[in-house]
């Protein structure tokens, strides 16, 4: 999962996507933000689903998607769209994950509306579902509090039967549970321990068992920072310039982070795996570092297999 905002150039996007096709990584996960968190004054982004589409047409075995696209950013029908041609682009690897929003600095400079959130959770509710239903209903009217759709025929259809996974961005809580649960085939759930995933999951499951759905068929995973190797935790220490040294950053870091050697990361994804983690999207922050990429495909990934 690659921090598109900070600073990510065409070239190192080709660099990233063919170590993880020559590595045999399943998926490419990027976010959907427009200022970088770390260097806003030098920093920014290329956009998320244009970006995704020229990988799309690089790449042959790589799933591709965001992590994830705020309801803020795009009109629904415009989301379903991008996803569907990246789809079509990529033969069938595209994943749409959506989320409510949450950097009140990039929506204030870019001039998107940022609502209450209250409003923004039922902005993704009809977000969730007109994507759901334009990727795979033949036509239908939809007439929300938010949207309005008339007969709307969505053509074409994805590659993907179907339809595209669809991943939900949340904290467990109701607002982004109840959607997930509706319509979604994945929930994530980002920075966490292992106990706090285990009670997100539960709050989600039981969402599941509310609406009659089998809480089984909704993958639930998170996405977590990884950093392999002790001179990459000193880069991104760099990266992330704390108040604690060196020693107390990486301390406090592997509570809700995957920080070590491959043998102490892989132990620590066995625990999110035993708190019911069905996937893990690994952050990597050091985007210019394609060597780690290939340590995670050969090296991580088996000793968790």
């Amino acid at each position: 999962m690659i921090e598109g905002q900070e600073g990510v150039s065409w070239e190192q996007w080709l660099a990233i996507a063919r170590a993880c096709e020559d590595a045999d990584i399943e998926a490419l996960f990027r976010s959907d933000h427009y200022i970088s968190f770390f260097r806003p004054q030098q920093a920014g982004s290329l956009d998320a689903w244009t970006s995704l589409a020229g990988i799309a047409a690089v790449t042959t075995k790589l799933r591709l998607g965001t992590l994830v696209s705020p309801v803020t950013f795009r009109h629904p029908s415009l989301l379903a769209r991008a996803a569907v041609t990246v789809d079509h682009i990529s033969g069938g690897r595209v994943e749409i994950g959506i989320g409510g929003g949450w950097n009140v600095a990039e929506h204030e400079a870019f001039g998107f509306p940022f609502p209450e959130t209250s409003e923004r959770m039922e902005l993704l509710a009809e977000q969730i579902e007109i994507v759901h239903r334009e990727l795979t209903e033949e036509r239908f009217d939809f007439d929300g509090a938010h949207y309005t759709l008339e007969d709307a025929q969505a053509l074409p259809k994805p590659v993907q039967k179907p339809r595209p996974p669809i991943v939900v961005g949340g904290s467990g809580r109701r607002g982004t549970a109840i959607p997930a649960a509706r319509f979604a085939d994945e929930y994530n759930t980002p920075f966490v321990s292992p106990d706090e995933l285990a009670q997100r999951r539960r709050r989600v499951r039981a969402v599941c068992e509310e609406l009659g759905r089998d809480p089984d068929s909704l993958v639930f995973s998170t996405m977590t920072t990884c950093t392999i190797g002790d001179d990459n935790a000193r880069r991104l220490y760099e990266l992330r310039s704390p108040q604690d040294d060196f020693e107390t950053w990486r301390v406090k870091a592997r509570a809700t982070t995957l920080i070590g050697s491959v043998d102490e990361v892989a132990a620590r994804l066995r625990e999110y795996e035993q708190a019911g983690c069905e996937r893990v999207m690994l952050q990597h922050l050091l985007h210019d570092d394609v060597e780690t990429i290939g340590v995670i495909g050969r090296e991580l990934a088996p000793a968790v297999a």
